[in-house]
């Protein structure tokens, strides 16, 4: 006689959506939308500024040369010394700011105190969040001057390269020597270049220091595992996982510095030339204090042609700070595909 235990087992219904169905399909659309929107958005800012540039573009020669701010300069003889003042300023402020932000990262994950590097990654953080116009106040009027004596000491001990004549040359609008006797104040490339390291130091080296953190531990034990003192490992473990990291990182803060726009205007005395040295006042001003500037007087010349000027060197500079974005990006991937064939 067979007993319950012999009965066959009923089947259970079959659910009618796996679980989580729905919300999957709702996440992954709104990523989907997410990412169409920043590519329609970048798309309408190109447009924008081609079609605000249009009649820059198709106008002719002497108009422009005619607008008051060009300095009877076609657009671009008026343009090349600003993307010239624009990538020296960030140039400079990178080769300051990098190796700074890596050694404070490197310190922050790998040698600081638990609780130190806690309280120096919030100081960190908070850094990043300080408005670029109190920066250019505090340059403007305390660290220039501060920094004033040992300007003049570069230049001293620099002035003895100024006796070999194949560095001296002027052609036209472009001005060199290489390196000249400072001026004073200090409202040069150089302190420019110091107060956008200053800026763009904070969000460089959080994210370097994230990087360094997301090192794996076995990497770190083996290497240490092997004989490698501290530093060796670092070598050999931490900097060739966070190479592309700082690779991104910097190119992060160079488009911060390349269209940075109140602290150099506020410290840089404006000056439009194509001239290597850093220590000289009136000599560079880069694009985006330039529109600030210029823009609220100029906009209106010539029927409207002043405005166009200024935008088609508004993007200019977007097709340089695309350009460089790529070409990170280009590195970045090269740099993987040959870590992954290896």
């Amino acid at each position: 006689m067979a007993g319950p235990a012999s009965e066959a087992p009923t089947a259970s219904p079959r659910r009618s959506s796996a679980p989580g169905k729905v919300g999957n399909i709702v996440f992954r659309g709104i990523s989907t939308g997410a990412g169409f929107v920043i590519l329609l958005v970048l798309a309408l800012v190109a447009l924008f500024l081609l079609y605000r540039s249009w009649d820059t573009i198709t106008a002719d020669d002497q108009r422009i040369a005619d607008l008051t701010f060009t300095r009877g300069e076609t657009f671009w003889p008026y343009v090349l010394p600003l993307i010239f003042g624009t990538v020296l300023f960030s140039v400079i402020a990178l080769v300051i700011a990098v190796p700074l932000s890596v050694s404070i990262a490197l310190f922050i994950s790998h040698y600081a105190p638990r609780r130190m590097a806690q309280v120096l990654g919030y100081l960190i953080d908070l850094l990043a969040a300080i408005p670029s116009v109190l920066y250019g106040m505090w340059g403007f009027l305390w660290l220039e001057p501060a920094m004033r004596p040992f300007f003049v000491w570069i230049s001293d001990a620099t002035n003895w390269l100024n006796g070999f004549a194949p560095w001296r040359y002027t052609l036209g609008y472009i001005t060199t020597p290489l390196f000249g006797e400072a001026s004073t104040p200090a409202r040069v490339a150089l302190m420019a270049g110091v107060v956008l390291a200053i800026m763009i130091l904070p969000i460089v080296t959080a994210t370097i220091r994230e990087v360094f953190l997301q090192t794996p531990r076995l990497h770190e034990e083996a290497s240490l595992a092997l004989g490698a003192t501290r530093w060796e490992m670092i070598r050999q473990a931490v900097f060739p996982f966070g190479r592309s990291g700082i690779i991104s990182a910097s190119m992060l803060g160079l488009g911060r510095a390349l269209g940075e726009t109140m602290a150099v205007l506020m410290i840089v005395s404006p000056g439009f030339r194509i001239n290597f040295n850093i220590l000289q006042a009136g000599q560079h001003q880069a694009i985006a204090p330039n529109i600030a500037n210029t823009f609220g007087e100029g906009s209106a010349q010539d029927d409207g042609l002043g405005g166009s000027v200024l935008i088609a060197t508004g993007l200019v500079l977007f097709v340089i700070t695309f350009g460089v974005n790529l070409a990170a990006r280009w590195i970045i991937a090269r740099r993987a595909e040959f870590s992954g064939a290896n």
